[in-house]
């Protein structure tokens, strides 16, 4: 009962998005909307969801993890109901504002009450692999089943398919997760200066990079906004450093796990985010493929995603977790080297990066946010989840950016146009080159910099000792290699807290 619904809360964040971009045209034709109205509908979503991740992650260690989830999830299921009624493009981005109220009140929470299920980290890992599975095979039929939909039913229902997942969740929470118990709970007073400032930090970040992409590097909107998403980021270290009673005790930050497995969750964003935008762009308009054909084109993704889970228990049993998140992050670097290097001489290479990213994607999503929560005491695994997911939104918005930056400051002319000139491919092609060279600098700064951290871990006697991850590492391929599909549930355990660390 608990996993189907810690699994119904990803399934809705990973569907949600993907299926409603389908009926995009047809909502701007019923309501109305302009390009921009439009691009608010899906943005809006994602604004609220990472602006408010953290602050919410930081509410529900301290009132409780999965009351807060309840209560996200009646929210999630009164949003998408109101979806029946929505006349106007401004009522509708007012539901799906609420509908992130929603996400970031429950996202976080499943991997806290996911990991507090199990004491052992091969069921961990195992749980953290079905739910994400679930949640992936969501994004990969959104779209068609979108499509499907549009066929015979208002665009509407896409979004009222968000009610049965939510009634799910919560009749598996409700009954499969016992209420949390004090000691896994704080009672420190929020700290109100910094949620504000964490929280408009993370709005601007995400805000700057579709600026970026629309305004281009020669506005100076997008640059302002993104200095003061600086300015105000440098705040929130400045007042969290001097808070009695911070939102995020940035120490806890600092710990070699909590700090790698942030960085590697950053690298396989940025790269599958900037990966996925320019092979879009580049078959499309470059190959000339139909958009029919570039789904097809990015098949190799979907399919390593998917399937791809089965892989994670027995590399994690093999390798233990820490060789398993140094290898997959590795792996996506590598992939975004052979696009960036390769990608303009033929399909063969453009699939092998997809699948080369999106295996190492697959496993570090898995493993980076494990370890997060094994570096963090008992009492702050939902803000630490919240960092995840921040960390992942944050750099989503950055791959974008980075790539769409590049193309707009190399190509003369309009780019959808479909007549291009020569000098326009070259410029195309070239500007596609440097855009992933540069995603996989970036992705590789923050591999080598969460590689460094990690083995700091290892190396260092304030943190969790060698033998400590060995027997870990142990007790992840005896789990892996004994269960037999069905994952059972024990009470979490001190070695999660601040004495595993």
């Amino acid at each position: 009962m608990a996993l189907a619904g810690l699994s119904a809360v990803f399934l809705f964040e990973m569907l949600d998005n993907s299926i409603l971009n389908v009926a995009l045209p047809t909502i701007g034709r019923e309501l109305s909307a302009s390009a921009t109205v439009l691009q608010w509908v899906t943005g809006v979503y994602a604004v609220v969801f990472g602006g408010l991740m953290l602050v919410l992650g930081a509410l529900a260690d301290r009132v409780g993890r999965r009351k807060v989830m309840l209560v996200g999830l009646v929210l999630l299921g009164a949003a998408s109901l109101a979806t029946a009624f929505v006349t106007t493009a401004e009522q509708l981005i007012a539901v799906r504002a609420a509908m992130g109220v929603a996400a970031a009140m429950t996202t976080p929470g499943s991997l806290a009450l996911a990991f507090r299920l199990f004491d052992e980290d091969g069921l961990r890992v195992r749980a953290t692999t079905l739910i994400s599975t679930v949640g992936l095979v969501g994004l990969a039929i959104g779209p068609t089943a979108g499509g499907f939909v549009l066929a015979f039913a208002p665009w509407q229902a896409l979004l009222l398919v968000n009610v049965p997942i939510a009634a799910l969740a919560y009749l598996g929470i409700r009954r499969g997760i016992p209420a949390d118990r004090a000691d896994e709970l704080h009672r420190d007073p929020v700290d109100g200066a910094g949620a504000l400032l964490g929280t408009a930090a993370i709005v601007l970040a995400l805000v700057a990079p579709t600026l970026f992409v629309d305004a281009g590097a020669a506005s100076p909107l997008p640059w302002l906004i993104a200095v003061a998403a600086v300015v105000t980021a440098v705040l929130f270290v400045v007042r969290e450093r001097s808070a009695r009673h911070p939102l995020l005790d940035l120490e806890l930050v600092a710990r070699p796990l909590v700090s790698s497995g942030l960085a590697f969750k950053a690298a396989a964003a940025l790269a599958t985010a900037g990966l996925g935008y320019l092979v879009t762009l580049q078959l499309q308009l470059d190959r000339g493929w139909t958009p029919a054909q570039a789904a097809l084109g990015m098949l190799p993704q979907v399919v390593v995603l998917i399937a791809g889970g089965a892989l994670i228990g027995p590399l994690v049993a093999r390798v233990g977790l820490d060789k398993a998140a140094w290898l997959s992050a590795g792996a996506v670097v590598c992939g975004l080297a052979v696009y960036g290097l390769l990608g303009r001489f033929g399909y063969v290479w453009i699939a092998l990066a997809l699948v080369l990213v999106a295996a190492g994607m697959r496993v570090v999503g898995v493993v980076a946010g494990t370890n997060v929560m094994r570096g963090l005491p008992a009492d702050r695994t939902t803000v630490g989840a919240a960092l995840v997911d921040t960390a992942g939104e944050v750099t989503t918005g950055i791959g974008i950016a980075v790539s769409g930056t590049i193309l707009a400051a190399s190509f003369t002319g309009d780019i959808a146009a479909s007549d291009w000139s020569p000098h326009q491919t070259a410029e195309f092609r070239e500007a596609v080159t440097w855009a992933g060279l540069a995603l996989t600098a970036l992705a590789a700064a923050l591999v080598g910099w969460g590689i460094s951290r990690g083995r700091r871990r290892v190396g260092d006697g304030t943190t969790q000792s060698a033998s400590s991850s060995s027997s870990a590492s142990s007790s992840a391929s005896a789990s892996a290699s004994s269960a037999t599909g069905t994952i059972g549930t024990t009470g979490t355990t001190g070695t999660t807290g601040a004495g595993g660390e």
